[in-house]
């Protein structure tokens, strides 16, 4: 008999670690190559990003499309059920914007979520696989 998990536990299970709620930010407002994404998010090794990457590939949350081309061309998208998870990002900057009077060290990025908290969905979309 298989044990049912919360729901909680597995949307955790998806989208947990530092850098994957990064990486959905900057791909809300549509696809990006790697080298873009990679300078956008900071100080995260290519090694890791990559991982994340592909792990969120295989959860459904990022499509990955590769273009015919020299040099080669891949481009990350969120899948829809990837930018389902755009409510979780308004409510968790919300809340963050809520705590900072109770955390002395500012986001020096406090301006950076703001724009994608308030688009539409995103016009470029790949289906998962």
């Amino acid at each position: 008999m298989e044990i049912t998990k919360c729901p909680i536990e597995i949307t955790l299970a998806v989208i947990s670690g530092k850098w994957k709620f990064l990486i959905i930010r900057e791909l809300m407002g549509g696809g990006k190559r790697f080298g873009a994404l990679h300078k956008c998010i900071g100080p995260i090794s290519a090694k890791i990003l990559t991982q994340q990457l592909r792990e969120m590939e295989n959860d459904g949350l990022v499509a990955r499309k590769a273009f015919s081309e020299i040099p080669p061309k891949v481009e990350y998208a969120l899948t829809l059920l990837g930018q389902s998870l755009l409510p979780i990002l308004v409510a968790m900057r919300k809340w963050g914007l809520n705590a900072t009077s109770k955390h002395t060290v500012k986001c020096q990025y406090c301006k950076q979520c703001e724009p994608v908290c308030h688009l539409p969905a995103p016009n470029r979309l790949y289906s998962s696989k």
